[in-house]
């Protein structure tokens, strides 16, 4: 993809075409739309990429957070470590159970996954889950979390982390149970739409319910046949997704390793131009533990910068940043929250997200350091 000089470099890029677009098409023509064969597809090949027996596909990641926590036993009342570097969905899907997130630290300016040590320091007896986040596609300490919260169920936040590992295993299955997203900028995308992932019979069983209003039957079945009437088991709700996005994701999960290794080149590229660059902070330099699929590509800004300034500037330049992320603590809907952060409030200010997308070329990468170095006054 070749564009001109001054076309405006966007932070994200869809990877879609017409390989997605004849998949789509084909789901229509078949006349089911609903839930059906191809999700199922879906869910058998994402299964097999993560590494776990089980994967249900959902409506989106916010409620597969909200079903994922239900399983494991979370209930009104009961607490759940979370950190605030996060989009606002990880502890929304809390609060909506009628539980209380309680808010733990990132690690380090390099690390800017959930701190096992604050983990430690913020588990009570009402502790029932700890959900930490894959940031930027970087896996969390899943082990160091579970020592540091051992009465706790590890629920993974992996909206970042499609394709990412830790040692052997894929992220969404190092906990009890995983939760995915496949919103329009991820690296692999239905538009909308998630998925759940587990080793656990018990607890893949309860989710499939649970999706889809309880019901012991599904629509398809009941609509070739086989299968009469249904009984509710237990109370769900409709969070099923249909065959027109399991179609498209099933194309993008074929590509999501290219993309993955795509993704990484231009990383290496950014560190190549900035890694001399003083006060400027590269978060996971040193960071060794497992493989990223580079979601995100953030920078800390020098402690001096003026951040709406710099990203004034490079919108001038042509140049779209955005921030990952306003802290969850610092929104008014939690403003009563109580949040000792000291790592997470100093580093957040001088967080800043550069363009980073498969099909962003070298020229464009240059482009973009050209314009932070420039907003910098280097």
């Amino acid at each position: 993809m070749t564009q001109t000089p001054n076309a405006m470099i966007t932070l994200s890029e869809t990877t879609l075409g017409e390989e997605e677009a004849a998949a789509a098409a084909a789901v229509v023509r078949s006349g089911w739309l609903t839930q059906g064969e191809r999700v199922a597809a879906f869910e058998r090949a994402f299964a097999e990429m993560v590494g776990t027996r089980h994967a249900i596909a959902v409506a989106n990641c916010t409620v597969a957070l909200e079903l994922a926590l239900e399983a494991v036993g979370v209930r009104a009342g009961d607490e759940v470590i979370v950190p605030a570097l996060t989009f606002v969905a990880t502890a929304n899907a809390v609060r909506r159970l009628g539980a209380v997130p309680v808010f733990a630290d990132v690690t380090s300016e390099d690390d800017l996954t959930l701190s096992p040590d604050d983990v430690a320091k913020k588990v009570t007896a009402k502790t029932r889950a700890v959900c930490p986040v894959h940031y930027a596609g970087w896996a969390a300490d899943v082990d160091a979390l579970a020592r540091a919260a051992p009465n706790a169920a590890i629920v993974e936040d992996c909206a970042h982390a499609p394709g990412a590992t830790l040692g052997a295993r894929g992220c969404g299955a190092l906990g009890d149970v995983g939760a995915f997203s496949f919103f329009s900028n991820k690296n692999m995308t239905t538009g909308e739409g998630g998925m759940l992932t587990t080793h656990d019979d018990a607890l893949a069983s309860s989710l499939r319910l649970m999706r889809a209003h309880g019901m012991t039957t599904s629509t398809l079945d009941r609509h070739r046949g086989h299968a009469y009437t249904y009984d509710v088991a237990r109370v769900g709700t409709n969070a099923r997704m249909d065959e027109i996005r399991a179609a498209i994701g099933a194309i993008q999960l074929a590509k999501l390793r290219a993309n993955n290794a795509l993704r990484a080149e231009r990383v290496r590229w950014y560190r190549e131009r900035l890694a001399a660059v003083e006060g400027l902070g590269l978060p996971f330099s040193s960071v060794s533990r497992g493989a990223s699929v580079h979601h995100l590509f953030v920078v800390l800004l020098p402690a001096a910068a003026d951040r709406a300034a710099v990203m004034s500037a490079m919108r001038a330049d042509s140049v779209q940043t955005s921030i990952h992320y306003p802290p969850t603590h610092t929104f008014k809907a939690y403003e009563h929250f109580e949040a000792n952060l000291p790592v997470t409030d100093a580093i957040t200010p001088r967080l800043l997200t550069l363009p980073l997308h498969p099909t962003l070329e070298r020229g464009q990468v240059d482009r973009v350091c050209d314009a932070l170095l420039r907003a910098l006054g280097r």
